[in-house]
Order: C-alpha cells, then sequence, then structure tokens
C-alpha cells in the first residue's frame, strides 16, 4: 500500500498491455514492440480479454488500479476496426482519456529491420513534425500522449551519451480544421549515429530501426474539464515561489523594480561632506569675474613691475 500513496514526486508512471479477445499475432508482435521502447517500466497480460473499453472501462479501471499502472494499451481486431490499438490513461485509477488508432497496410516491426540494439532504459527524444501537434485538438491529445508514455524518470542530469534514439510522429496539413476526417500519424524510430566530421562537433546522422507504423485515428475520449484541472494541479511544496517585480529579459539577465518611499530633500544632511561645505558653494559668473577675478589681475601687474 506504501508504494500506491500519494507522494509529492510519483513513481515512473508504469504501462501494461492487455490483449483482447480478438487480438491477432500481428498486434501481439506490435505490442512487443512498443513495450520493448518503454521497458522496464512495462507489463504484459499473456492471456485475452472480453473488453469494450468504450462501451465499459470498468474491468481496466480495475487493472489498473491492481497493477499500479497509468497507462494502458489494448489490442482488438475486427472486420470494421482492425487492427486497432486503443492507448488509455488513468487519473485515480479512472479513465482520463482513450484514443483508438488503427494500423494500417505496410508496417514493419523490429524483426523486419537491421539488427541494432540499445540498452534498456534510455529515454527517447521527440520530434513532432506538422503544425497541427501545436494547432488541432486531437494531436495535441496524441502528442500529450507519447511524451506522457515515453517520459521515464525525470532527472536534471544530462549525458549526451544516453541521446541514442528518437521517437519521430508526422501528420500531414489539415486544410479544414471542422473535417472529420484526419491525416494518418506516421510512427518512426531512429537511432542517432555519430561520424567524425573534422571539428568538434561530430557528424550526426539517423537509422530507422521500427517499428514502424502508420496510424488512422478512430474514436477518443477526452477529460472531463474538472478532472483535467486535478490532473495538472502541482503540490504547494513543488510550486516555484514568485518574486515580485523580478522578470529575465531575453539576454537572460534579471530585472527588478526597486519602490523607495516619497523623500523629503530639504532634511538631507549635507553639510557633513567636504565637497558640499559652505565655503566650496558656487558664486555667480559676473559675480565671480567683479569681485574675485577683476581684482587679483592688477595686483599681479605691479608685482611684475
Amino acid at each position: 500500500m506504501a508504494k500506491k500513496e500519494a507522494k509529492l514526486v510519483e513513481n515512473t508512471k508504469q504501462a501494461l498491455f492487455v490483449a483482447g479477445s480478438t487480438g491477432n499475432r500481428f498486434l501481439h508482435d506490435a505490442m512487443v514492440d512498443l513495450m520493448a521502447l518503454k521497458k522496464p517500466d512495462a507489463k504484459q497480460f499473456s492471456k485475452k480479454n472480453e473488453i469494450r473499453p468504450f462501451e465499459d472501462a470498468s474491468a481496466l479501471e480495475f487493472f489498473s488500479e491492481k497493477n499500479d499502472c497509468s497507462l494502458m494499451v489494448f489490442s482488438t481486431h475486427n472486420k470494421k476496426r482492425p487492427n486497432t490499438l486503443i492507448f488509455s490513461r488513468f487519473f485515480n485509477h479512472k479513465v482520463y482519456d482513450m484514443i483508438e488508432m488503427s494500423v494500417q497496410s505496410d508496417p514493419k516491426l523490429f524483426k523486419d529491420f537491421r539488427k541494432v540494439t540499445f540498452p534498456v532504459g534510455l529515454k527517447p527524444m521527440f520530434t513532432f513534425n506538422g503544425p497541427a501537434f501545436d494547432s488541432h485538438p486531437v494531436f495535441q491529445q496524441i502528442k500529450s500522449y507519447f511524451m506522457d508514455f515515453y517520459r521515464g524518470d525525470e532527472t536534471d542530469l544530462q549525458d549526451v551519451a544516453g541521446l541514442q534514439y528518437i521517437i519521430a510522429l508526422s501528420t500531414g496539413e489539415i486544410e479544414d480544421p471542422n473535417s472529420l476526417t484526419l491525416p494518418l500519424l506516421h510512427f518512426r524510430v531512429y537511432k542517432l549515429k555519430s561520424f567524425r566530421s573534422g571539428q568538434k562537433i561530430p557528424r550526426v546522422e539517423v537509422d530507422e530501426i521500427g517499428p514502424r507504423f502508420d496510424f488512422k485515428i478512430g474514436r477518443r475520449i477526452t477529460p472531463a474539464p474538472e478532472v483535467e484541472k486535478d490532473a495538472l494541479t502541482k503540490p504547494k511544496q513543488l510550486q516555484a515561489k514568485v518574486k515580485k517585480n523580478v522578470t529575465t529579459d531575453f539576454m537572460g539577465d534579471k530585472v527588478a523594480k526597486i519602490h523607495v518611499g516619497d523623500q523629503d530633500l530639504s532634511k538631507m544632511q549635507t553639510r557633513k561632506m567636504k565637497g558640499l561645505k559652505a565655503k566650496y558653494d558656487q558664486v555667480d559668473d559676473a559675480e565671480f569675474d567683479e569681485e574675485d577675478y577683476g581684482e587679483e589681475e592688477p595686483e599681479q601687474k605691479k608685482q611684475k613691475l
């Protein structure tokens, strides 16, 4: 029970892969490949389950609570929606959101590429190609889901040697935002290769390692506004303290405003400063010429004579 208690910094999100009663061999292999990118924070059920997530998600919520998993992938296959994967997220072990994506023709798995391996547990880099990921609500949800799914441990440590593969999601442009027909989502995985370039910065190339999927987007469930607000709320202990009147400009310099109360300059002590004593007070130019400069000049002439 201690593992499931609320914490200021939550554990790494676990993913559960569940096969439906109508799943086939291809969907099983596809989930194995997606799970390989998520390891070691992933589990898989070996038995098939008779579940219809969009009609009744209570069984998935039970699996989520029992296995302490907030991410889930469910496979199903039928004539109307062939080779379908349903991606779900959970908050407090209740369905937060859900999206259905069907694998289109010509997919490729790990085994279809050259055998390229990388250590388990590395965090991937992401690229999102297409303006829809910043403007269209469906693709914004997909972007949020995949970043949440493969986020891994949150850490401030940075190691260039750990940046070995990229998950690339691409989609075409959406001409009509109100159209129900959405472009395909292209899922690709690449491994980084560095070569000597004769300079300090090496030459970097990417090599596709799989899996490769083209998803057709189907049904989806979005979170309720109040649930979304609760899920995105940060504990007060983790919220950054806001300093009043302190900002940072575009150069990264700190800029602050200082508020000073009203000052009565007539009460300022000035006589204690040597340069402000009465004998150093300035006089008018006319008075200076007549009294000082005009009297000293004849005396100097007499002395010369």
